[in-house]
């Protein structure tokens, strides 16, 4: 003999509501639907909006320098795999610094 069904009972619309029918918008909601938080959030500083002007330069200086170091070491440099990792180095350094740039 086959196991009975589960039964899945219980309401799915609220209570005093039909099927197809929109529910009535609590006050406490906003408009989007989300619920106001009790948590306090304090503003987030000005320094930390906006990144330094540094960051940008600093990143493409570094993006830049590493190409140019593996370029060099391509195209005059050919026994020494020293400016192969620097330039990689430097482009690491370079994408690290771009995660930083708001």
């Amino acid at each position: 003999m086959a196991p009975p069904k589960r039964k899945t009972g219980g309401r799915t619309t609220p209570k005093g509501t039909r099927p197809g029918e929109r529910p009535l918008k609590n006050p406490d909601e906003n408009s989007e639907g989300v619920h106001s938080s009790t948590r306090y959030t304090p503003p987030v500083p000005a320094s930390m909006r906006e990144s330094p002007r540094w960051v940008p330069a600093l990143m493409l200086a570094l993006l830049i320098g590493g190409a140019v170091l593996i370029i060099l070491r391509n195209l005059v440099f050919s026994g020494n795999n020293l400016l192969t990792i620097l330039g990689l180095g430097c482009i690491l350094g370079g994408l690290y610094t771009a995660t930083k740039w708001r």
